[in-house]
């Protein structure tokens, strides 16, 4: 044995108990060392908010060690808005219990998170801070936002600086955000993402509108499509293609064109002096289509091509894509009479026309249908010669005639005097109707002008030539008062014919005026075969018998009465409606053969 464990002596109160069963501390030391291992600890209380670390991390659960003697264990659920948590950060824990029953320190997050959410919101907004959320779901108008553990508003018009389609690509992730307004009364927070890239964007903005020029070709990006034109994303700028510059050719609608989000080459055709505005073109940066036209096209030659727009004017027919020819509404039909371009053709007709004029500078051709068929009026002296009778179709109205058309593109007038040798007309409709036939004779041709005098009467012999011998001055003959005016009374002769007479003419035997439906004896007293006027008298047939009696030849002139035979004279009503027809003409003419007999 050695001398120093010699000269070692026994620890009187060591417990060899205590040894045995592994406790090598005394009570003593024990005790201090519980006492420095309570002081390192943190001193915590339930109900408060302390800092933590994240010492591990899994799908379901964070371990947050806040320096007491255990860590205490999080949901993954209430950090679903920081997708980018790892151990090692510091995460604000609320004490929830220090111990369940378990033991185990129970912590929240969201209620840390919660108990500070006004503050931090607050100081966020004072200092235009960039915070972090989570986009929890969709609503009304936007997206409601997880932030702090606050549900904050983010409006549609705030995603993003391009309008958005598709709301629910969003949901559930977490983006950066600023909030933009505070509602302290009604607890309401508006945050905003296109914030965030407005400031970045407007500065390339401007990089951008610097450097614009005019014919500057930039590739963009389809933003939005309207009816009336697209608007193209620049990068930060935008700029709109009006539909008239996406094609050289008719567009109905710019979807015909182009698609959202599509990226397309365009050209700045102009801007304003902010170059706010910016006019962009597609169809500029290929060759006009007339400048492909076939160099042998010329006036005269036949063409083909699509009905793309119609006005009551004309039609404007597609030859080729971005050159286009008018039809005017009078190059469609050889016809005078007017009608409307619907009348001859639709849209997306297919037609054949030739070509009338051609202007390759003005980028203009006009263009005719009606020059496919003859034109009637070259050989109408022959077709239609002066004494000629034909078959009319009434087309229209005036208040001096009746427009006929005998076939289409060759109309004429009849004028209201040669309607009828008897009816003094005052309107057309009186003879006939619009779109009835009727009876013509051509009277004359005015080729120049496109004219032709057409009558109606002249197929009928004059009956005015038997009338002349008939209704001689001083003959006696029954009437019928048919309408009473200012300056006398109408009256109806035999034959259809009307007379006249004035006030003083009308006057009975008995003093009293004849009035209408007056059946009377009339004298001639002027007959005028070139006017057509028969003047008579009532009062005239009682004072000549009152002052001698008639003369032998006034009475040899009488016509004949209604006692007349029926061989002697055809049977005509006295009525003015009637008109005179081809089998009286036949009669008036044996009477007046008769009376000339008789004369001599």
């Amino acid at each position: 044995m050695s001398d120093n464990l010699k000269n070692v002596s026994p620890i009187e109160d060591f417990d060899w108990n205590a040894y045995e069963i592994g406790e090598t501390f005394s009570e003593r030391s024990k005790e201090d060392l519980e006492k420095t291992y309570d002081q390192s600890l943190s001193r915590i209380n339930d109900k408060e908010v302390v800092m933590g670390k994240v010492s591990s991390m899994n799908k379901r659960e964070v371990v947050v060690n806040i320096g007491y003697k255990s860590d205490g264990i999080v949901s993954m659920n209430e950090f679903r808005y920081n997708p980018d948590l790892k151990v090692g950060d510091e995460v604000e824990v609320y004490i929830e219990s220090q111990e369940d029953k378990k033991g185990q320190l129970i912590l929240s997050h969201k209620k840390a998170r919660a108990s500070r959410s006004w503050e931090r919101v607050n100081e966020a907004l004072e200092k235009d801070e960039i915070i972090k959320g989570y986009i929890k779901c969709r609503t009304k108008g936007g997206m409601i936002v997880d932030v702090f553990g606050i549900e904050a508003f983010l409006p549609g018009s705030q995603i993003d600086v391009k309008p958005i389609r598709d709301y629910d690509v969003f949901v559930d992730k977490t983006m950066e955000f600023k909030v933009v307004k505070i509602n302290h009364e009604f607890k309401n927070v508006v945050v905003s993402h296109k914030a965030l890239i407005e400031a970045e964007l407007e500065q390339q903005k401007k990089d951008i509108i610097s450097k614009l020029e005019k014919g500057q070709v930039l590739e963009g990006t389809v933003k939005n499509i309207t009816s009336y034109g697209v608007f193209i994303d620049l990068g930060g700028v935008d700029g709109l293609i009006h539909i008239t510059d996406l094609s050289w050719g008719r567009v109905q609608h710019p979807e015909e064109v182009v698609k959202l989000d599509e990226k397309i080459n365009v050209v700045i055709l102009d801007f304003d002096d902010d170059k706010k505005r910016i006019a962009l073109g597609l169809k500029q940066l290929t060759p006009h289509p007339w400048d492909a036209l076939s160099a042998d096209l010329k006036v005269g030659d036949k063409v083909k091509g699509r009905v793309v727009v119609m006005a009551d004017y004309g039609a404007f027919i597609e030859i080729t894509t971005g050159v286009e020819g008018l039809i005017h509404v009078s190059e469609m039909s050889w016809t005078q009479h007017l009608r409307s371009a619907q009348d001859f053709m639709k849209v997306g007709d297919e037609v054949e026309a030739v070509v009338l004029t051609l202007d390759r500078d003005e980028r203009k051709m006009s263009l005719g249908i009606k020059q496919l068929k003859p034109d009637p009026w070259e050989n109408i002296e022959e077709k239609y010669p002066v004494g000629s009778q034909h078959t009319a179709k009434v087309r229209n109205f005036t208040n001096f005639g009746v427009f006929a058309e005998i076939e289409e593109g060759v109309d004429g007038l009849i004028h209201i005097s040669d309607l009828s040798w008897t009816k003094k007309i005052k309107h057309p409709s009186e003879i006939t109707q619009i779109g009835a036939d009727i009876q013509v004779q051509v009277l004359e041709i005015d080729k120049d002008n496109r004219r032709l005098s057409l009558g109606h009467k002249q197929l009928e012999e004059n009956p005015w030539d038997v009338f002349e011998t008939i209704f001689t001055v001083g003959s006696v003959h029954e009437g019928t008062v048919v309408e009473l005016v200012d300056k006398g009374a109408v009256i109806s002769l035999p034959y259809g014919v009307e007379g006249f007479a004035t006030p003083k003419h009308l006057v009975k035997e008995d003093g009293t005026q004849a009035q209408v439906e007056d059946k009377l004896e009339f004298k001639v007293i002027e007959f005028n075969k070139d006017s057509k006027r028969i003047i008579v008298s009532h009062s005239k047939v009682y004072e000549d018998e009152k002052g001698g009696g008639e003369t032998r030849e006034a009475s040899e002139k009488r016509a004949p009465r209604k006692s007349a035979k029926k061989d002697d004279a055809p049977q005509m009503t006295s009525t003015a409606a009637e008109k005179t027809t081809l089998g009286d003409i036949e009669g008036l003419a044996a009477l007046r053969d008769k009376l000339s007999g008789e004369g001599k």
